[in-house]
């Protein structure tokens, strides 16, 4: 088992509200969301709940589905099983997808890069598949994927049939697991690139060049909105999954089955005009920034900084304080080379009355190789030497 040791305490004194999560949604009694199914609203770096209807119940996600499959492609990107600039070779499958598409032919290629986009900005279910088969060998197999990860966040209203959304027996999803996954999403900050792009040109420069619009009209009306996916079937509706950020807080908001695009992004609208208005958010720490230093066993070097792997903030509504938050770091116990950058090291807790208000965790800030037999031996006699100088 791992064990852990809490390494310093630290009274600090902000400006903030304390905030127990769902606490907002629980005092909310004005309907955000009259005409959907069901709907969340949730603040993206600490996750609290601003608003919600609904927000467990299984419905069909559509294309929002295609959340989930951007995702698993941003984490083959960042493991380096993917590389955007590669090109990557349609199949007879990938092509005869229906749906929303851009109309890949069999044998076709284009990069990966190109294929992301198409699937952010046009919600294209034939770039999809040739994603899911690049990086899983098959679209069953990146299904698994899809499903394995879902159980990894902790959603338990979500399964997966395709990675695309289209209407499939006992595939499903809900508001709160959706904005999970969109949290989980907008780690990868790149990500907006694609989906705050409202147009763009594939096959450019040829007779087949095809004009991209993205189905979220909000990107061009409503200032800050940079994603993520909006979805469509008759059994689904109207769905979206959007975010927008304004000054240092980011907000996601999730409607299902609307029953016209007007009336869900009217909906979504309304959702970030509440969120905006009475709720701010105070950075923390940023993303990479050094909070303390661990000690390694065995490495190359004897210490490493342990940095923050996401930013961190707390959410206030606006004009409300809070005094006495206690920062609480602790590092992993037996750190032990080799250590690869990003690897997880320990944690970081913000509290107040021993209520934990936020929580991110810290990794390494690089690499360290295990030490070699002459390192050791330096270490050691360098110890020898100044015991006996003293």
């Amino acid at each position: 088992m791992k064990k852990s040791v809490i390494i310093l305490i630290t009274t600090v004194f902000l400006s903030l509200a304390i905030l127990p999560k769902a606490s907002f949604a629980e005092e909310q009694t004005m309907e955000l969301a009259e005409k959907a199914r069901s709907a969340i609203l949730i603040e993206q770096n600490t996750g609290t709940v601003l608003y919600e209807k609904n927000s467990e119940e299984q419905l069909p996600p559509a294309s929002m589905t295609k959340i989930m499959t951007m995702l698993l492609v941003m984490e083959a990107v960042k493991e380096g099983k993917l590389k955007l600039t590669e090109k990557v070779r349609t199949s007879e499958n990938a092509a005869s997808m229906g749906g929303s598409q851009i109309f890949l032919e069999p044998g076709e290629e284009m990069t990966a890069e190109q294929l992301l986009l198409a699937v952010a900005v046009g919600s294209a279910n034939d770039a999809s598949v040739a994603l899911a088969e690049r990086i899983a060998g098959s679209e069953q197999a990146f299904v698994k994927m899809m499903n394995e990860k879902a159980e990894q966040l902790g959603l338990k209203n979500t399964k997966f049939q395709n990675t695309t959304g289209l209407p499939a027996k006992d595939h499903y999803s809900s508001a709160s697991d959706m904005a999970i996954m969109a949290k989980e999403l907008l780690k990868y900050e790149e990500i907006t690139k694609f989906t705050g792009t409202y147009e763009s040109y594939l096959r450019e420069d040829t007779d087949k060049k095809f004009w991209l619009v993205n189905t979220n009209r909000l990107i061009r009306f409503y200032p800050g909105v940079d994603g993520l996916k909006t979805g469509f079937t008759r059994e689904a509706m109207y769905c979206l999954t959007a975010t927008a950020k304004k000054d240092d807080m980011r907000i996601v908001a999730v409607v299902f089955g609307a029953p016209t695009p007007k009336d869900r992004n009217k909906q979504i609208s309304a959702m970030f005009d509440f969120a905006f208005n009475q709720f701010e958010t105070k950075p923390f720490y940023k993303k990479n920034e050094v909070v303390a230093e661990a000690k390694i066993k065995k490495g190359q070097k004897p210490k490493i900084n342990a940095v923050t792997n996401d930013s961190i903030a707390l959410l206030s509504r606006k004009g409300e304080k809070l005094e006495d938050v206690k920062k609480e770091i602790v590092l992993d116990k037996t750190i032990q080379a080799p250590i690869k950058k990003g690897d997880t090291i320990g944690k970081i807790m913000l509290k107040k009355d021993n209520k934990l208000l936020a929580e991110g965790t810290l990794v390494a800030s690089e690499d360290v190789k295990s030490a070699s037999w002459w390192t050791f031996y330096k270490r050691t006699f360098g110890i020898f030497t100044k015991i006996k100088a003293d």
